[in-house]
């Protein structure tokens, strides 16, 4: 069974890209995601589609996953079907709206189906969809463009969304993944978007180029002072309410711990 907890640097590419596709096979990426949707010109779907069957022919040594476009397009049933003879481990729907979008992609592919939320009646729904998707990912540009947010509002006004996405996903026991970061030169914005990500609760984070990897994979991982905290709060535990460092700690806090410590 497919698990995406623990793989916190998920890249998009456009499938339509062979550099891209060369470069991803040797990153660090966590999870490829092959995109047939917004990153790939209509001129160039059936390339792509085609592009991206023979990507994942050849193992890229991690989960590799295959965005299709969505239902209401022209491409969909030819993005499925492609999806379903392909080696593909995940498929990636967008703008999913409801879980019988989720229920019908994973018939027409037979693939675990990860949704993207990306609208206003996404997130109103994404409780539903996170009990029967492999994963939730946050659009954060496209959900920022239905909410008519003006441009440079930042992520502010998307923060009741995204803490939705993540509770929902939380309650499903499914994995959810932050949106993408789109300014490439500004690595000290990316970071502090990363580490909000995290403390907002998000498992990872989908990223556009490659150079985002490490920051994404550091600012996921428990920092030194968290895990050398969790090991002597795991070693004091003796079952039941105690007082630990001046603060009282039950069975939740131990578990909690051994997750961190686990990751």
């Amino acid at each position: 069974m497919l698990n995406l907890f623990g793989r916190p640097a998920v890249l998009f590419l456009p499938a339509s890209r062979e550099g891209a596709i060369r470069r991803a096979r040797t990153s660090a990426a966590d999870v490829i995601f092959l995109d047939l949707e917004d990153a790939v010109a209509p001129e160039l779907k059936d390339e792509a589609r085609a592009a991206a069957v023979a990507a994942v022919a050849e193992p890229f040594g991690v989960p590799a996953a295959i965005r299709v476009n969505g239902a209401a397009s022209e491409w969909f049933e030819a993005d499925c079907a492609a999806v379903r003879a392909s080696r593909a481990d995940l498929v990636i729907v967008p703008r999913v709206e409801s879980a019988e979008v989720i229920r019908d992609v994973a018939e027409r592919t037979g693939k675990p189906v990860a949704a993207m939320i990306e609208t206003p009646a996404g997130v109103r729904r994404c409780w539903e969809v996170a009990e029967v998707a492999a994963a939730l990912i946050a659009g954060t540009n496209d959900l920022a463009a239905t909410l008519r947010l003006p441009a440079g509002a930042g992520r502010e006004p998307l923060k009741t969304a995204l803490q939705t996405i993540v509770l929902a996903a939380r309650a499903a026991g499914t994995p959810c993944f932050d949106g993408v970061f789109n300014r490439l030169d500004d690595a000290d914005g990316f970071a502090a978007e990363a580490a909000e990500g995290r403390a907002f609760g998000f498992d990872g984070k989908t990223l556009i180029h490659p150079d985002q990897i490490a920051a994404c994979k550091a600012a996921f991982a428990p920092t030194a002072t968290e895990i050398a905290r969790a090991e002597r709060l795991v070693a004091a535990a003796g079952g039941g309410a105690q007082r630990f460092e001046g603060e009282m700690i039950e069975r939740m806090h131990i578990e909690s711990a051994e997750r961190l410590l686990a990751r």
